[in-house]
This record gives C-alpha cells, structure tokens and sequence, in this order.
C-alpha cells in the first residue's frame, strides 16, 4: 500500500514536470508568418480558393484545399490568414517569393532620402583635381545623392567668368550619362551654380 502511495506521488509530479515544459515549449515555438504559410505548412481550417488566373473556385478544407494543388501540381499560398474563411491562392511560390523581394527592395529604395552633396571647384583647378571631383561626382550620383557643382571667382577672377562658365558646361555635358539637370547652371554673384540628380 506504502509502495503504491510512492507511485502516486511521483506519478503526479511527472505529469506536472511534462504539463510545465508543455508550456515552455508551447510559448517558445515561433509561428511562421504569413508569406510563408503555404502548402502543408497551412493550418487547419476553411479556404476561399483563387486559381491561378483570379477565379474564385470556392470554399475547401485543408485537405481538399491540398489534394487540388497536388492535382494541378501548383503551390497553395495563404493570401489572407485574417480571413473567415481564409484566402489562399494557387500559384509558383517560389516566383511569388522573388517577386516580393524585389517589390520590397524597391520600395525600400524610393524611401532613402535623398542627400544633397556639394562639389566645389576652383576657376584655375588642375587636371588631375578636375578628375578627382569628377569621380567623387560619379559617386554621390550613384549612391542617390544629388549634386551641386560651384565655382566661386575671387577678386578680378570674376572677368574671366567666360572660362570657367565653358569648363563647367563640359563637365555637365560629361555627366549627361548618369545625371539629369535639376537647376540649370547660373551665376549668382560670383559664383555659378548648378544642380544634377541622378539618371532614372
């Protein structure tokens, strides 16, 4: 009798210890998202089924809704897990996946911000210079920025204004490839200005 009381005993603090690491394990178990409940990873439940070309094909069960994407040996892809019934829809999972990274690539792209970087350039600037501020022009171009190219004329440099205006103007010209002109090149005082943004 003492030996079955024993038993009792540690029979119900295994059922505790199991129904207390149930629990962990439960809460720890990460639920997939919804992009990627598709195939036998969709859960139990009903489907408004989507063909391939938009149609609504009904409502089905999770078996029903799996013995039909094996038939037409195409993913079953949840669109809509909030749903009653839920929304899946027939398709290439693998395409529909590359798609959505590239349309959240590109949307992440539109939303950087835009910097506006300054190049300042010297009436009497030597060639290799010249070429040095080009490349860091190619640069910001590259990387989204846009561009505003300066030349300040000091003291009498101002009369040969003629010169460094035709030295930027082919410098413009030069960048046509990967810029577009924003704020056309002016004079401003003594300094002539201009604006490039990047090539769409």
């Amino acid at each position: 009798m003492f030996l079955f009381f024993i038993e009792i005993f540690f029979l119900n603090i295994y059922v505790k210890l199991k129904e207390v690491l149930d629990i962990k394990l439960f809460k720890t178990k990460k639920s997939p998202n919804n992009k990627d409940l598709y195939n036998d990873r969709i859960p139990q439940g009903s489907y408004l089924i989507i063909d391939e070309k938009g149609q609504k094909l009904g409502i089905f069960n999770r078996t029903e809704a799996l013995k039909l994407s094996e038939e037409k040996e195409i993913d079953i892809v949840i669109v809509n897990a909030d749903s009653n019934p839920m929304v899946a829809r027939l398709m290439d999972y693998q395409k529909h996946r590359y798609n959505q990274q590239k349309k959240n690539r590109e949307t992440k792209k539109k939303a950087q911000v835009s910097v506006l970087k300054e190049i300042r350039l010297s009436p009497t600037i030597n060639t290799h210079d010249l070429n040095t501020k080009l490349k860091q022009v190619h640069k910001f171009l590259k990387q989204g920025n846009k561009v505003k190219i300066s030349m300040r004329f000091r003291g009498r440099m101002i009369n040969n204004y003629k010169l460094g205006e035709t030295v930027l103007k082919q410098i413009i010209q030069d960048l046509t490839s990967v810029a577009q002109i924003e704020n056309p090149l002016k004079l401003q005082g003594n300094q002539f200005t201009a604006v490039l943004t990047p090539s769409k």
